[in-house]
């Protein structure tokens, strides 16, 4: 019997025929379709929101959320000129604004200053007549804007551009949110686009999370829209616990054992001078000794519960009924030879500093 068998030449030339039948259109990389992002989708649009540029940064300096100042800027408060090089120098603007109660903390900027508008546009502003025409364009404190602040990409993130035949030409990497904007922003004037997976974004509480997919960074901005507090308000001094714990109170309390009174506000009457010469004495166990000079005694109990922002103290001295209530932990701060325990409660105010 014999065994039929197919000449090599002839497999060759089968195998030649077939590939030159193969376009250059079947040799491009193709782009994952569903990676794919193009100017109108929902993707493209979250991710926007999510870089544009949050002017409420800064809103200590000027009472506008919708930009931001370009630093440096050198501005005086109370006779006290300084300049901001970063933003953790906001920080040394609120210690001014913060030192007195009663001044009129009026903060006068040094013009020209350069503004950052939303779509990272630069402007030069020489007065405050020139200012207030853009800050007249800005929502009000804690009204709906369009930025999305609760969820931050982590950079660097790099990108694919494709032409029209499907052929990678080039890969960008995206370095920080403008950067970010100005890519969404080009997306019109590629072919096709994708961002190279994974990437990671993050949360306000620093917890990050791995995104692999757009569906699943599309869901992770839908969520994360609104899910926190944006602080687009004026009231610059509500987020100094932001990293408090009721731990961070028990710790204090426990390594400055004497309290006085700095501050006492209840009703819009200031309280503190009557109870110069006390002092406060927490507990770890919850009770609260208070001595006025070397004769009288005061007992009660203390609690605190919450986290963050939202730290309650509750104070119950049945003697001393100023101090009583449910406060609300607003600022605790320890340094060597000082400390300082700030709580409100509405718009009352109590506030103890110890030398330990």
């Amino acid at each position: 019997m014999k065994t039929l068998r197919t000449p090599f030449f002839l497999v060759l030339a089968l195998i030649l025929m077939i590939t030159s039948c193969r376009t250059e259109e079947d040799l491009a990389i193709d782009p994952p379709t569903d990676e794919a992002i193009t100017s109108n989708s929902t993707v493209a649009g979250l991710m926007k929101k999510t870089v544009l540029n949050d002017g409420s940064v800064d809103n200590i300096v000027y009472h506008a959320n919708c930009f931001t100042f370009q630093l440096p800027i050198t501005i005086t408060v109370n006779s006290i000129t300084i300049t901001i090089n970063e933003i953790g120098n906001y920080e040394d603007l609120e210690d001014i604004l913060d030192e007195f109660e009663d001044d009129d903390d009026i903060i006068d900027i040094s013009f020209p200053v350069t503004i950052v508008l939303a779509d990272y546009t630069e402007i030069i502003i020489n007065s405050f007549d020139e200012l207030e025409t853009y800050v007249d364009d800005c929502n009000d404190e804690n009204e709906g804007d369009d930025d999305i602040e609760c969820i931050d990409f982590q950079y660097p993130i790099t990108a694919s551009i494709f032409d029209e035949n499907n052929d990678l030409i080039n890969t960008i990497s995206i370095d920080n949110d403008n950067d970010m904007y100005d890519f969404i922003e080009d997306l019109d004037d590629y072919a096709a686009t994708t961002i190279n997976f994974p990437i990671t974004v993050i949360f306000p509480d620093d917890s990050t999370l791995v995104i692999n997919d757009i569906q699943a960074l599309e869901e992770a901005i839908e969520l994360a829209d609104d899910s926190c507090d944006e602080d687009d308000d004026y009231d610059y001094n509500d987020d100094d616990c932001d990293d408090c714990t009721t731990d961070d109170l028990v710790s204090v309390f426990a390594d400055c054992p004497q309290w006085m009174v700095d501050e006492l506000k209840r009703n819009n009457n200031d309280l503190e001078d009557n109870y110069e010469g006390y002092t406060f004495e927490f507990n770890n166990d919850g009770t609260i000794v208070v001595t006025q000079g070397s004769t009288s005694t005061f007992s009660g109990t203390w609690e605190a519960s919450g986290e963050g922002n939202n730290i309650s103290v509750t104070i119950n001295i049945p003697d001393l009924s100023d101090f009583n209530g449910t406060w609300i932990l607003h600022e605790i701060e320890h340094e060597p030879g000082e400390a300082a325990v700030e709580l409100e409660l509405g718009e009352d105010e109590l506030g103890f500093e110890s030398n330990c």
